[in-house]
């Protein structure tokens, strides 16, 4: 069986196109290794030819990989007429035994030399389909693909890709995760970019459960179906938090929390490489991402600090959610240490020198440095294993 996939926005990259192509290929065989697959790119379309018992983690990978706009299950038949008018009705009786009555033909010739334009395919085809099914080419069941290429393929119930650009073309962030529905859409949004991430997640235990956790961890493992794999960085930061209590105004308590992860954040995007550190922050969504406390936060930055939700709305970020099933992990009533530890009545507009002279006063950069090396690691595959990783 051969599936086929369509290739997205790469195909727009002129002179760099073969880059793109060559890490799609890369990134689809990294999902599938120890398969018996196959896969082949050629002129906008990518093949990968498996036997049955793989059917189900092939269309998982297409499912969740980005870079292509759509896949489908194909039949592949002989470029000349007679065979692919056999697998047309091939899969015509299949969508009539679905219950389609009608159907519309759609056809694409690549390959020039076919003596049929892609006109004379569709009416020499649909004359073998018409005692299964009527024609309706304005709102069919059902619409049967012929493309003719270097070989010939037919297929139906064609499925939407994810579309974006393969992983690992624009370079390595680092995301901050916690358990809110933000920030694993704002890590997904630049997966979308190609951008690889790893993700930093900060544990306040036993203010913050060992369920928040668990929570954390299956939000990672969601996001490594999209990126191949990812890295979780699980940072101890009971004791930062409780300076920050002891030591900071407590209208200043949430904000200067992120400002003590920003630091965190600063050494770990160091020791992976990364070029950027990523938030789900959304303007005006919460007390501390007005934008006069958001640069606050970026003030304490040493890398760019990309905001990939900042324009969006909670509906627009919840379809998301549901879209990379991470919304129900992400509604689960274990709490992170942000909302345990939030004022009664914060801050709205800080400013980076009040800032910088409360963070002098609480004296917690050891113990930052501290949370930073006692770090635990883990990686999180594409084929659900989990590895506890030492430096």
């Amino acid at each position: 069986m051969t599936y086929l996939a369509k290739l997205g926005e790469l195909t727009l990259k002129g002179s760099n196109l073969h880059e793109f192509e060559r890490l799609l290929v890369k990134n689809t065989k990294d999902c599938l290794k120890d398969k018996d697959v196959q896969v082949t790119l050629h002129a906008g379309r990518m093949y990968i030819d498996c036997k049955e018992e793989d059917f189900e983690i092939v269309e998982f990978t297409l499912n969740h990989l980005l870079g292509i706009t759509g896949w489908a299950k194909t039949r592949v038949c002989e470029r000349e007429i007679e065979s692919i008018k056999q697998a047309v009705l091939e899969e015509a009786k299949i969508q009539a035994e679905k219950g389609c009555k009608t159907f519309k033909i759609e056809a694409r010739r690549s390959f020039k030399q076919f003596p049929l334009n892609s006109y004379e395919i569709c009416c020499e085809t649909a004359g073998v389909v018409e005692d299964l099914m009527k024609v309706d080419v304005h709102n069919p069941d059902c619409i049967i693909t012929v493309e003719v290429r270097e070989r010939a393929f037919v297929y139906c119930d064609s499925q939407t890709g994810c579309r974006g650009l393969p992983v690992g073309c624009s370079g390595k962030g680092l995301l901050l995760l916690s358990g809110g529905l933000d920030s694993p859409v704002a890590g997904y949004r630049m997966l979308r970019r190609g951008m690889k991430i790893e993700c930093c997640y900060f544990h306040s235990y036993p203010y913050t459960s060992e369920e928040a956790q668990k929570k954390v961890e299956d939000l990672a493992q969601k996001l490594a179906y999209y990126g191949i794999s990812t890295y979780l960085n699980i940072i101890p930061f009971t004791d930062v938090q409780m300076v920050i209590k002891e030591k900071a105004p407590e209208a200043w308590s949430t904000l200067m929390l992120r400002v003590c992860m920003m630091k965190v954040a600063n050494m770990m995007a160091h020791r992976v490489h990364a070029s950027c550190i990523i938030t789900g922050e959304s303007l005006g969504q919460v007390a501390s991402q007005t934008i006069e406390n958001m640069s606050v936060t970026e003030h304490f930055a040493e890398y760019p600090l990309l905001r990939p939700l900042c324009g969006l709305d909670k509906e627009e970020i919840i379809q998301t959610a549901n879209f990379i099933d991470t919304y129900e992990t992400s509604i689960l009533p274990y709490e992170d240490c942000c909302v345990l530890f939030s004022p009664k009545h914060p801050i709205l507009r800080g400013k980076v020198s009040d800032a910088e002279e409360i963070y002098k006063n609480m004296q917690v950069d050891e113990l930052i440095t501290e949370s930073y090396k006692n770090r635990v690691i883990k990686k999180f595959n594409f084929d659900g294993t989990v590895e506890q990783i030492s430096e």
